[in-house]
């Protein structure tokens, strides 16, 4: 392999959420600092040009075209990876959705049922990817931009009707790509130039590049309603190891738990991530995360800092009105405290609270509440 860098990375939305611009900007940016662009385009578009019926009732033909759309999607891929192994630049093979985009659109068991024939499976499909980058639809916080116009494949219709599908078919997306270490969920910002920049940003953190520092918003509150039953609950456990100077090491062991209707864990997706993070200057940092298998995490353990006990909080992750939060519940030591955070809001920028979040405080900047600090063993 001639290449000594290639990252493989998914844009991937809702209809509408700006795909085709952001492409753009990554072409442009990326090969303008001296890497090659690869991008593999969006397959089910070319297989609806082609003739395929992806809403037929016909359940013999949908199982045919998806299973050939899922096998297409993955030579491509490979493809395009061996040819930017040839290449003596740093590559990145930008994919227009991705092979989970696929799982989105249909039943489990169909699903389940076309991975095994492919000789495949969700967890490998997922590992395909380096970053997964989620913009979220129009249809979410930004309808007056909402058209059907740029892309005759489109089904949604451009009203009200249309619109909740739109909304549905973006959170089934992303719950398609939760598990992945690496997904980030892009918000409506209010300047679309914002939203565009957050993507140009996520990539360059893949790529290890040096970012400018930037906090998210984060505020203790009260929950004081319904959050609500589509947002995506995950058990988070936190450790921080012994590093070295002005870099803070630590691993995250993220599960997911499915449940039935009576309340039974009926599936379970556990993630281990290993991260540095790295200040090169006051105000730029590099961050480098890797996924690590379960054996690598529990040899890490050992590492952990004695003067720091892990944090232990329960995630539910959710939109509203097109801004993407994390509302984590802490335990043990820090048993009670209620954090939300922001993802990608930027600064100038109002967050739409949701009415059943009560703000007790704004604690973005206090360094008294990052989790570096907040794990530190009470005497």
């Amino acid at each position: 392999m001639k290449s000594a860098e290639i990252k493989k990375i998914v844009l991937t939305g809702g209809p509408c959420a700006g795909k085709t611009s952001a492409l753009v900007r990554v072409i442009e940016h990326f090969s303008n600092i001296g890497y090659k662009v690869f991008t593999i385009p969006e397959v089910p578009t070319l297989f609806t040009q082609a003739g395929m019926n992806y809403l037929t009732t016909n359940r013999g033909f949908f199982y045919q075209g998806e299973k050939a759309t899922l096998e297409i999607q993955m030579a491509l891929e490979d493809k395009f990876t061996r040819m930017a192994q040839e290449c003596d630049e740093p590559c990145i093979i930008v994919c227009d959705r991705g092979t989970m985009d696929i799982s989105a659109y249909m039943d489990v068991a169909t699903w389940d049922e076309i991975t095994r024939a492919v000789g495949t499976s969700t967890p490998e499909l997922r590992q395909r990817y380096d970053a997964v980058l989620h913009l979220v639809s129009a249809a979410d916080g930004a309808e007056q931009f909402y058209t059907t116009a740029n892309n005759a494949s489109r089904n949604e219709a451009n009203d009200e009707e249309g619109l909740r599908i739109a909304r549905g078919l973006d959170k089934k997306v992303i719950k398609a790509w939760t598990g992945h270490p690496h997904l980030r969920v892009i918000n409506n910002n209010e300047d679309f130039e914002k939203k565009m920049n957050r993507v140009v940003k996520e990539i360059s953190d893949v790529l290890s590049l040096p970012q400018p520092i930037v906090e998210e918003r984060k505020y203790i509150v009260e929950v004081v309603g319904e959050v609500p039953d589509d947002s995506t609950e995950s058990q988070i456990t936190q450790c921080y190891l012994i590093g070295e100077a002005n870099a803070e090491v630590r691993l995250r062991r993220r599960v997911w738990r499915a449940r039935s209707a009576e309340g039974q864990v009926v599936s379970e997706k556990v993630v281990n991530v290993h991260t540095t993070r790295k200040r090169i200057s006051d105000t730029e940092e590099i961050v480098t995360e890797r996924q690590i298998n379960n054996s690598l995490y529990e040899m890490m353990l050992a590492l952990a800092d004695p003067d720091r006990t892990p944090i232990s909080k329960l995630r539910k992750s959710f939109i509203w009105k097109g801004q993407y939060f994390e509302l984590d519940f802490y335990k043990g030591q820090l048993d009670g405290l209620i954090i939300l955070e922001t993802k990608g809001i930027t600064a100038h920028e109002n967050v739409k609270f949701p009415p059943f979040i009560r703000v007790v405080e704004d604690i973005t900047c206090n360094k008294n509440y990052y989790n570096y600090n907040l794990a530190k063993k009470k005497e």
